[in-house]
This record gives structure tokens, C-alpha cells and sequence, in this order.
């Protein structure tokens, strides 16, 4: 089945260059978006459109689950304050089984999340296209976590 939706896939992107060129770009801004994460750079914030949906479930200790959603301009403050802090702990991640998909204009990167120090792995799902400022971005992110 994998191979059938590669070649699918693939015939798409060959037989127009839009899609082809909106992957690369998405590529490319998860790409620094995790180079970005690692080296503890406040810039990451700047993947992020101003409008971008922020939506984190927080799994506690016996289950309970709580659901947090910010504004794109309070998320980008968190994150330039965070990252030094995260630096000093050696707070960051790595990602796997990421997976790139069409979703209509934009594309869809879903990966596992592994938090090094917290020693856990999540999904993450991040939609990235063209913010209103004309860049391509982050439009959305859902994730989990745990305390």
C-alpha cells in the first residue's frame, strides 16, 4: 500500500510543479524548523505564521487530559523566552516517521516527537503554507505532551 500511495504521490508531484514546489518549500521549512529547535534558537518562533492555530493536549499522571490553545503571537513570545531556558536544561528533541502530505494547498508533516529529556515520544502535526504575509509557514501545530 505504501508503494501505491508513493507512486501516486509522486505522479502528482511530477505532473505539477505547484505541488511539487509547496513539498519543497515544507520540506525545507521543517527542515530549519528543526535545526532551528536543536542549536536552542529563538528564531524558530519566525516559522510561525501570525495567525497560526496553537493546540497542545497535555496528558498528566492518570490520564487526565487538558487542552491548551494560544494565540500565534503569545506561542512565538513562549518560545523566544523558553529556549534558553530549554538550552540550559538540555530540554530538546529529535523526530521520526515523518510523513509529508497534500492537504489541499498546504502540506501536512505529521512525525513522532521524542522529548530527550523527558524521555517520551508524541505526535506532532504541523500544516504548512503561505501566511498572510505572503511566506510559507507554519499555519498550524498540534501536538501533545506530558508534564
Amino acid at each position: 500500500m505504501k508503494i501505491l500511495t508513493k507512486s501516486i504521490l509522486f505522479i502528482l508531484l511530477f505532473t505539477n510543479p505547484v505541488l511539487a514546489n509547496e513539498l519543497n518549500k515544507a520540506e525545507k521549512v521543517f527542515a530549519n524548523y528543526q535545526s532551528l529547535e536543536r542549536a536552542f534558537d529563538p528564531a524558530v518562533a519566525d516559522l510561525y505564521c501570525d495567525t497560526a492555530l496553537i493546540r497542545n493536549v497535555r496528558t498528566y499522571p492518570g490520564g487526565r487530559q487538558r487542552t491548551l490553545e494560544f494565540p500565534a503571537p503569545k506561542y512565538k513570545d513562549l518560545i523566544r523566552a523558553a529556549m534558553p531556558v530549554a538550552k540550559a536544561r538540555g530540554d530538546y528533541s529529535t523526530y521520526s516517521k515523518i510523513v509529508y502530505s497534500l492537504e489541499g494547498k498546504n502540506v501536512r508533516i505529521t512525525a513522532t516527537r521524542f522529548s530527550v529529556m523527558k524521555n517520551y515520544s508524541s505526535t506532532i502535526s504541523l500544516l504548512v503554507g503561505k501566511c498572510n504575509s505572503g511566506q510559507t509557514g507554519v499555519l498550524e501545530e498540534i501536538s501533545q505532551s506530558r508534564p
